[in-house]
């Protein structure tokens, strides 16, 4: 991106905070509601912040050709070392490698791997030894910081017998009449403020600059929309809650972990190229005609307007006509600029139906929009 103030530069995320280690050890966007949005398929280019790898794999499943960009070498090491996995392991064996399932091998497994990962991925997996034996799918500050409210927060709250209850099969009515009558009790609603306070999640979830245009009560939302997850959506297909609740998967798995996913990721994996920088960077190095889809997560939320205007304007000059972008905003509204307007066609409609689908309940809006 070509910036015509140095204030601009100063604030873009990269210079703000740290970009040395795993912030996600797993995706934290829903790659269902990510994948009918953006229409991937074969002939069709993505370009997607990496993150952990899951959705960039799960656009990948599609046929579609996929650039994965990160400012974090971190996490593209996540990324590579589920790439290697993908290409050397059965889908059980994929499992346990990654920590769904109980396994005391995953070290010779790893040794099995390494050879598959370029000299990054290689020396920082090397220097992490724990973090593989323990399953790489849990081991970022974002899942750290799950993990401290599901073993030291949530036994204040409710016993192991009611939060079982929570991930059972019901009905809409039943889900409604356990929120009320067994969840959400005072003690829910006050630890909740406690833990989900911009303080706390700023120190020990995700990063202090990540909040510094957030404005309002976070724990309100996230108790909002944590009850829409609980009630709305059947908590027994919802991976992210299990997650959350139990400290892994249960009877829901992300789209990429999925069995049926699996051979698709693994004979699709040369279309996937791994970029480490700004993703602006990435969509003008590998333009080649533009891009058909855009996987933003919610980075337009760390930066000011001003500054997500440049990068969304950036972006949209390498998108096709009838490119979709995706992103999700969590604390911070961001929508399309109205500099673009004339160029790019929100979809309203069909973003809000979508969102009502969203499984990782914690975002405030999702949105969608189109290139004219």
């Amino acid at each position: 991106m070509t910036n015509t103030s140095g204030n601009l530069d100063a604030d873009q995320i990269q210079f703000r905070a740290g970009f040395d280690f795993v912030r996600y050890a797993s995706c934290w966007e829903d790659a269902d509601i990510l994948v009918q949005a953006l229409r991937p398929g074969p002939g069709k280019r993505i370009l997607s912040i990496a993150s952990a790898g899951d959705n960039s794999l799960a656009l990948l499943a599609t046929g579609a050709e996929v650039v994965a960009a990160d400012l974090n070498v971190a996490q593209l090491a996540c990324l590579e070392l589920r790439c290697a996995a993908f290409r050397q392991l059965q889908h059980p064996d994929l499992l346990a490698f990654f920590g769904v399932n109980e396994s005391d091998q995953r070290l010779q497994t790893y040794r099995l791997l390494e050879h598959e990962l370029s000299e990054t991925a290689k020396e920082y997996w090397s220097a992490h030894p724990t973090d593989v034996s323990r399953g790489i799918i849990h081991q970022g500050k974002f899942e750290r910081y799950f993990q401290t409210f599901r073993t030291r927060v949530l036994p204040l709250i409710h016993s192991r017998k009611t939060i079982a209850k929570l991930l059972q099969p019901k009905s809409l009515s039943e889900r409604l009449q356990f929120w009320d009558h067994n969840w959400n009790n005072r003690r829910w609603r006050m630890l909740l403020r406690v833990f989900f306070s911009r303080f706390l999640m700023s120190r020990m979830g995700r990063d202090p600059e990540f909040f510094r245009y957030v404005e309002g009560s976070i724990s309100e939302q996230i108790q909002s929309r944590a009850r829409y997850a609980m009630t709305r959506l059947p908590t027994d297909q919802n991976a992210y809650l299990q997650y959350i609740a139990t400290g892994n998967y249960q009877s829901a798995l992300p789209r990429y972990l999925r069995a049926e996913h699996h051979n698709a990721i693994r004979n699709g994996l040369e279309r996937l190229t791994l970029f480490h920088g700004p993703i602006e960077e990435a969509a003008a190095k590998y333009a080649a005609g533009g891009f058909d889809g855009f996987n933003l997560s919610d980075i337009f939320e760390y930066v000011s307007e001003e500054t997500a205007r440049e990068l969304y304007g950036t972006l949209i000059e390498n998108a096709r006509p009838g490119a979709r972008i995706a992103y999700w905003n969590t604390f911070v509204p961001r929508r399309c600029p109205k500099t673009f307007e004339e160029v790019v066609a929100p979809q309203t409609e069909l973003a809000a139906e979508l969102f009502a689908q969203d499984k990782a309940f914690f975002y405030s809006h999702f949105q969608l929009d189109e290139v004219k």
